[in-house]
Formats: C-alpha cells, structure tokens, sequence
C-alpha cells in the first residue's frame, strides 16, 4: 500500500482547501455534472474540488423527505401488536432511534472524499472484499426496502382507488404495481441535484398530513392501556425485540456519504453529522411514536383498512395518499444508493443504468410479495428482525473506520481499484474489516429471537434479542482491534493521517474556525 508522508498529506489538503473553500462553494452553482432536472453524470467515482458545492442544511431536507414515512408507523404499530405497555413501546422508540447519531456521523466521510459510502468502503473490506462486503451486502439491504416502500404504495394507491369507487379489472392490481414501480425510481435516476430540490417540498406535503392525523390519533388513544402481563423473562425478551425492530431502520441507512459528497471538504463535520443524524430521527421517532399511540385504539395488523375508526371519511383518502407518497420519497434515496452498491459490483454499468435494473427487481420481488406470499406483515416483521444482523456490524466497521483514519479518505485512491493499489492490501480483500464484518454477523444471527428463527444465544438467556447491541459493538471492537495490530497498520507512522504535531494542530485550528459555520 502506498503511504503519503505528512507533507504530502497536507499539501493535498490545502489544495482541496484552496480550491473549494466552504464559503465561496456554498454559493457556488451546481455544476453541469449535477443540475435539477438532467440525470447525474457521477457515479461511484469521487467529486473533484471544483465540483464541490452546497451547504450543510440540505441534508436535513434530505433526510426528512426520506424518513416522514409511512413505515415508521408500521413499526410504532408493531410494537403494540407484540403486547409491550405503552409506555415501555414508546421508550423503545427512543432508543432505537437513537442509532441515528451513528447514520450522522458516518455522514462526514462525504466531504472529506468526495466518494459514495460504498467507495469508502473499499478502505476496511478491501477492493475485492468490498465487492461482497460492501457493494454485495448493500445492493441485497437496498433491494429489500425498495421492495417494502413498492410494497406499501402499491396497497395504498389499490386501497385508495377502491376508496372512490374504481374497481380493478383482472390483474389490474399488477398495473397499479408497475406504475408505482416507474414513481418510485425515476427521481432515483436523475439523482443528487434534483433529489435536494424536491426534499422540502416532499417533507412539507407529508409532515402536514401526519400533523392532522396526529390529531385524531390522540383524540382516539386510550392512554390507560394495559397489556396483558407477562412473565419477566418473556417481557424483557420482547422488549429487546422490538428494540432491534425500531433500531433496524437506522442501522439500515450506511449510506450518509452519497448525499455528503458534493459539499466541500472544509464544511463543518459537526454540521454535518447534526443535520444528518436530525433529519432522520426527528420523523422516524415522531411518526413511530404516532403508530405506538394509535395501537391503543385501532388494530394495527392492516392501518390501511382500520385507520377508518378514528379518523373521518374526508381524510382516509389523505392517509392513503400520504402512504403512496411517503413510500415513494423512501424509496427516492434507497434506489439512488442501490444503483451506487450495484456499479460497484458492475463498474462499466452507469449508475442511471444499475438503478433502473436494480428497480425492476425490487418492482418484481413487490409483486411476488403482495400477491403471491402469504402475509406480507409477517413477512415484513420477520425482515425486519433478522436485518438487523446484517446492518448493525457493516456500520458500526464503517463508523470505527473514520474515528481510526481520522476521516482521511483520498477520493482518487479510492477509485483506484486496480491490483497493487492503495486499498488492494493482500489480493484485494483487507483482514480486519472481513473477519470483523463475518464474527460480529455470526454472533448477531445467533443471538437473535425473530418469529422465525431463534438462535442458540437467544435462546440460553430466554429467549432475549441482543442482535442490535451485539453486532455493532463487536463489529467496531473487532475491527478496531485487528486494524491497530495487523498489517500495514501495525507500525503506527503507516497509519493512514499519520501526522506531525504540527499538522495536527493546524487540523485542530481549521476544524475551529470552520465549526459551527453552516452557512
């Protein structure tokens, strides 16, 4: 592996620096590769200085446009459904959507490289590693929630037409499918520029809607519910499951980079990860809240069909507008992100192009779901439950790996992805980032307790779900670890941002004076 001296390092800094500070940036048109309304010219490859534009407080817009989604209040729902007190089911939202600080600060490796997270992570899986790791695990988790957003929408709009009387003709349900299919990924395909342009608008339309459904949600809840009582090892094993429910949304979003990349490389991190990590727990801890209360009054197995009860004819089809549309906006930057994973395993394809593909699977795999499993909520829990294994360990590696490197990534090198490059190391797969990534997996799958499958750990502490603490901690603890004591960064000055005390309080005296400056 190539390793860039403390000079070198620095002089590619300030080149950065001087060639896209964050003020004149900030206020910088977007250039021709990135305009509202042209398909995105970038793909995987890192965003040059000159490129560089935008502020901070876009990603907030971002994030909420995504995240004021109807599944959120899935979730709140299922929660009552496994017969946890109100109380406690409001609790456990909190918490397990506090994993968004995480999804914050995996957010700054944006700025620094340029590159999509799926490119930084060729610095701990390695270049082939990545491949399975990084771009293989990643396009199956963006496939899977592009089929739950389909999903979704695809109900609403069948049970909104049926709201006004239109009845579908034979396999007219498979219409409305596709036609969701085309929604749900053609704003995915123009890309970063228009993403960002239409987020408020989004945001505004569905956070008005659940404003006035919170209304009657809160008018109808019954806030003396009672579950019934458990025993105590039973009760706390549903506890730690609906943890792991609620924290897989978060630990599913490994991706803040792709929306970061274009601002500049002296942004505030802090602004950074802040607006981020709001953006998505704001909505998600809001509406998941909103579905705990509403369990006290209607039953949440089918909120499309009960929701009626508590709310007044003129708004059901607003609510089920709202599912179409919220599913949709969802499904706007997982299919960005998944046609990222899918050129990373395709390179020579355009991201426009894995996009589309990847969104004609999902749209197919939708159909089977709805149409042809057999429940789709259970199918949906049971997803959710083991996901989690899979999510928590790949960004909690993700997240030590920036704190290790001190969020040095170099975008060139990332691209790089020839033999004998800097992030090849040992036949393109890198130890500490596998080994972490393959035992924290193990051990997470083993101690999880879905309505599935229940693992041999799981199962010795009765029945208790500790995948959503398991994984992440072993994850990052692993891979911390093996980074520190193996090749090539055994030797402390191979170390990638191996610097000088000089160079690191001229970092400490940057990051000051940038800090807090959002524009």
């Amino acid at each position: 592996m190539s390793i860039q001296t403390p000079e070198e390092t620095r002089a590619g800094a300030d080149a950065t620096s001087s060639a896209a500070p964050a003020a004149t940036a900030a206020s910088a048109p977007a250039p021709a590769a990135d305009r509202v309304g042209h398909v995105e010219q970038h793909g995987t490859e890192h965003i040059p200085a000159t490129e560089r534009h935008g502020r901070p407080s876009s990603l907030f817009w971002v994030w909420m446009s995504a995240n004021v989604g109807y599944l959120y209040f899935v979730v709140g729902g299922v929660l009552m459904l496994l017969g946890l007190p109100l109380w406690e089911a409001l609790a456990i939202t909190v918490v397990g959507n506090l994993w968004w600080a995480l999804v914050g600060w995996l957010a700054v490796s944006g700025p620094a490289s340029g590159s999509p997270s799926v490119a930084i992570m060729r610095a701990f899986f390695g270049i082939r590693g990545n491949k399975v790791f990084g771009a293989g695990l990643g396009v199956l988790i963006g496939l899977f929630y592009e089929v739950i957003n389909v999903a979704f929408a695809t109900l609403g709009a069948i049970a909104l037409l049926g709201h006004f009387g239109i009845a579908l003709p034979a396999g007219g349900e498979w219409v409305v499918l596709a036609v969701i299919g085309v929604l749900s990924f053609v704003i995915g395909v123009y890309g970063h520029a228009t993403i960002l342009a239409l987020a408020p608008w989004f945001s505004a339309a569905l956070a008005v809607v659940f404003v006035v459904l919170a209304v009657f949600v809160f008018g109808a809840a019954d806030w003396a519910y009672a579950a019934e009582p458990l025993p105590v090892a039973d009760h706390w094993a549903l506890v730690m499951l609906g943890f792991a429910i609620v924290a897989s949304s978060p630990l599913s979003w490994g991706i803040g980079a792709d929306y970061a990349r274009y601002l500049p490389a002296d942004v505030s991190k802090k602004a950074v990860a802040w607006y981020t990590a709001l953006g998505g727990f704001v909505p998600a801890l809001l509406i998941g809240a909103l579905g705990v209360v509403a369990g006290t009054a209607i039953d949440m197995t089918d909120p499309e069909l009960t929701i009626g009860e508590i709310v007044p004819v003129w708004f059901t089809p607003l609510f089920l507008g709202m599912i179409v549309l919220s599913s949709i906006t969802n499904n706007v930057l997982v299919a960005y992100s998944t046609g990222f994973y899918a050129q990373a395993l395709a390179e020579r394809i355009s991201r426009p192009a894995t996009t589309i593909v990847t969104g004609v699977a999902a749209t197919a795999a939708a159909g089977w779901v709805l149409f042809l499993s057999p429940s789709f909520l259970d199918a949906l829990s049971a997803s959710l439950e083991l996901s989690v294994t899979v999510f928590g360990p790949l960004v909690s590696i993700y997240a030590i790996d920036i704190v290790l490197r001190r969020n040095r990534y170099r975008g060139a090198d990332l691209d790089d992805t020839r033999k004998g490059s800097p992030f090849w190391y040992r036949g393109g797969w890198f130890l500490p980032g596998v080994v972490a990534m393959v035992g924290a997996m193990t051990i997470a799958v083993l101690s999880a307790n879905t309505t599935l499958y229940v693992g041999p750990i799981s199962s010795a502490l009765g029945g208790a779900d500790l995948s959503a603490l398991m994984g992440p901690v072993l994850g990052a603890g692993i891979y911390a670890i093996l980074w520190l004591t193996t090749d090539p960064y055994r030797d402390p000055a191979k170390r990638p941002g191996a610097a000088s005390a000089a160079m690191i309080e001229a970092d400490a005296a940057a990051s000051a004076r940038t800090e807090g400056a959002d524009a």
